[in-house]
């Protein structure tokens, strides 16, 4: 199981993007999101980003019935790792508000929601940053869950990998901090390939599978920042 964070969903933006970041070419694939400017009113800059391989990219309206449809074949699966979910949450329609709901807050700066994709470009999960903060702390949450049938073939990994390099080379952030139940052991390896290191334990962090439980904290931090 891959799941990292019930809060994979959820953050607050409270700092400012750099201003005079350099442009990237796209190679292989485009990837543009935008990003609010701070006291620059409507303005916004849109990044491209060609560092990543095609194992992710923006989470899109037309990826609704795709996710619905992960999510029902994967839901006993994902359901020890999640928080409680009403049945709308797994129709094409609870999708569609997910989705709205996610390029909403990347829209004001908040979260960079992206998909899984696996070789032939098929969504196969969901790796989201989220709880983007600049000023003296330049950090944000990562979380990320793999449908049943993709487990274990790598798709996480390379996911967490890419996503770093986005949030350090283009995001210019300094830390990127994930959560795992502590049975969750695949997850924990996923981090740990990818250089997250261990840095202690939260008591009843987060309320999944209806229970408030224990989670260990990991980080990845840059020097560059």
């Amino acid at each position: 199981m891959t799941y990292l964070s019930a809060n994979s969903l959820r953050g607050t933006y409270t700092g400012t993007l750099r201003r005079n970041a350099p442009s990237i070419p796209v190679t292989t694939w485009e990837c543009p999101f935008s990003v609010p400017l701070a006291g620059a009113g409507d303005l916004s800059r849109m990044w491209q980003h060609s560092l990543m391989p095609a194992t992710t990219r923006l989470i899109s309206v037309n990826d609704v019935e795709r996710l619905a449809g992960l999510q029902l074949s994967s839901r006993l699966f994902l359901a020890p790792w999640d928080p409680i979910r009403a049945d709308p949450y797994f129709t094409v329609a609870g999708q569609q508000a997910e989705v709205e709901n996610a390029l909403a807050r990347h829209g004001r700066g908040e979260a960079v929601p992206h998909v899984i994709l696996d070789e032939d470009s098929q969504v196969v999960g969901r790796i989201t940053f989220s709880g983007i903060t600049y000023g003296a702390f330049q950090s944000c949450n990562m979380g990320y869950w793999v449908a049943q049938e993709s487990n274990g073939r790598g798709y996480a990994t390379n996911a967490v990998r890419a996503m770093t390099a986005l949030a350090f080379k283009e995001l210019s952030l300094h830390r990127i901090q994930a959560e795992t139940l502590i049975p969750n052991a695949r997850s924990q390896r996923v981090l740990e390939r990818v250089g997250f290191v261990r840095y202690g334990t939260a008591p009843k962090y987060l309320k999944i599978a209806g229970r408030w439980q224990d989670h260990l904290m990991y980080q990845l931090l840059t020097d560059s920042h």
